[in-house]
């Protein structure tokens, strides 16, 4: 099993209490420990790796997926770890897909002042089925100042231009990315007042930078387990 440690040489190793040793062996971030005739804990080299990792992946992917992780090995379910660390994984992926269409749509916004404020349009229920989003979200995003849809004379029903249209995409997508309603708004007037995409870039541009440093962290956090997991192999075997 290696050698023995004790709690306060884990916590001070790794910076924390040994209070929080303790939760992370309660809580299953670190493997169960023996106990000496006297009830005290004891603590191996497996048990400093296992911390090592726990907070390389909390620091890549966050507490709750780590915690997940962890749980799952020291409970035998690699299958299970491993299909959470795809998932943390796949959600930037996810992301990067989102960033690109997003920069995808402003490349067909550089004439999106010169398009004709009416032609008809379509209607909220047309434009919540070509956006994905439902017609009260539209509603809500007219009433907070992001669309502006025109009103048909004898109807009353709203209707949404092509360039309408095309800022309800980059709400969406940029709601997605968590952009918060003001940022959006400040994004919209930009192209409304002037048809430049390149404010909307500029915005972008941090999470780019955000989404690089989250995937090396992630991948930090991922091989630190893989140390991990060979050091058990070679302990257990």
């Amino acid at each position: 099993m290696g050698e023995r440690l004790r709690a306060v040489d884990l916590a001070r190793a790794a910076g924390v209490s040994t209070q929080q040793v303790r939760n992370y062996v309660e809580t299953g971030l670190l493997p169960p420990v023996e106990r000496t005739e006297s009830g005290y804990r004891v603590f191996t080299d497996v048990h400093a790796h296992a911390l090592t990792a726990a907070r390389a992946l909390a620091a890549g992917h966050g507490w709750p997926t780590a915690g997940a992780i962890m749980r799952a090995v020291h409970g035998g379910d690699l299958e299970t770890a491993l299909a959470a660390l795809d998932a943390s994984h796949a959600e930037l992926h996810r992301e990067r897909g989102e960033l690109a269409e997003v920069l995808g749509v402003l490349g067909t916004l550089t004439t999106l002042d010169t398009l004709p404020a009416d032609r008809g349009g379509l209607r909220i229920g047309e434009v919540a089925d070509v956006v994905g989003v439902q017609t009260p979200v539209l509603r809500l995003w007219e009433t907070r100042g992001l669309l502006r849809p025109t009103r048909e004379k004898s109807t009353g029903y709203r209707r949404y231009s092509a360039s309408e249209v095309r800022l309800a995409r980059i709400v969406v997508l940029l709601r997605r990315g968590n952009h918060p309603f003001p940022a959006i708004g400040s994004v919209l007037s930009e192209l409304r007042s002037g048809g430049s995409p390149e404010r909307v870039r500029a915005e972008l541009a941090g999470r780019e930078r955000e989404l690089h440093r989250r995937s090396l962290t992630r991948l930090r956090g991922s091989a630190a387990l893989d140390a991990y997991l060979e050091h058990r192999r070679k302990t257990f075997q």
